[in-house]
């Protein structure tokens, strides 16, 4: 019994050191800045997103080719937004704290969809310059 306990909370702190783990990846990439290109090829005004930019930029990720062998998904990160999306939905008009967060973590998803077609852009110039070269 004791050790089913033991089993059960090493499993939880396990889970959730991995999903802070991850949500500081996330972060730190969101953290980079985003280049001037990548603002107009997706039609944004400012380099100061909003959370709703996020679904355009992801369908900017699908039509953007990887050329790279090296993934860079969005799967995760779109699952994360549609679960946060939901949670401030759901606080909207009844917890102010909890739709602020909600909003701010929108925002580092689609900073981070940004920053991953700019990844995508910059390496697939930088291919066909050295494409050009040879």
């Amino acid at each position: 019994m004791f050790s089913a306990l033991l089993l059960a909370i090493s499993t939880v702190a396990l889970a959730q050191f991995a999903l802070y783990y991850w949500r500081a990846l996330v972060a730190g990439v969101a953290a980079q800045p985003i280049s001037g290109e990548l603002l107009a090829a997706a039609r944004l005004e400012s380099a100061a997103l909003c959370g709703r930019d996020f679904r355009a930029l992801a369908k900017l990720h699908e039509l953007t080719p990887d050329l790279e062998t090296k993934a860079s998904g969005l799967a995760l990160v779109r699952c994360y937004y549609h679960v946060i999306h939901a949670v401030g939905i759901v606080a909207s008009g009844r917890v102010g704290a909890v739709a602020n967060w909600a909003e701010r973590e929108r925002i580092v998803c689609a900073r981070y969809a940004a920053v991953q077609v700019d990844r995508r852009l910059q390496s697939n110039l930088a291919l066909a310059a050295a494409i050009r070269s040879c």
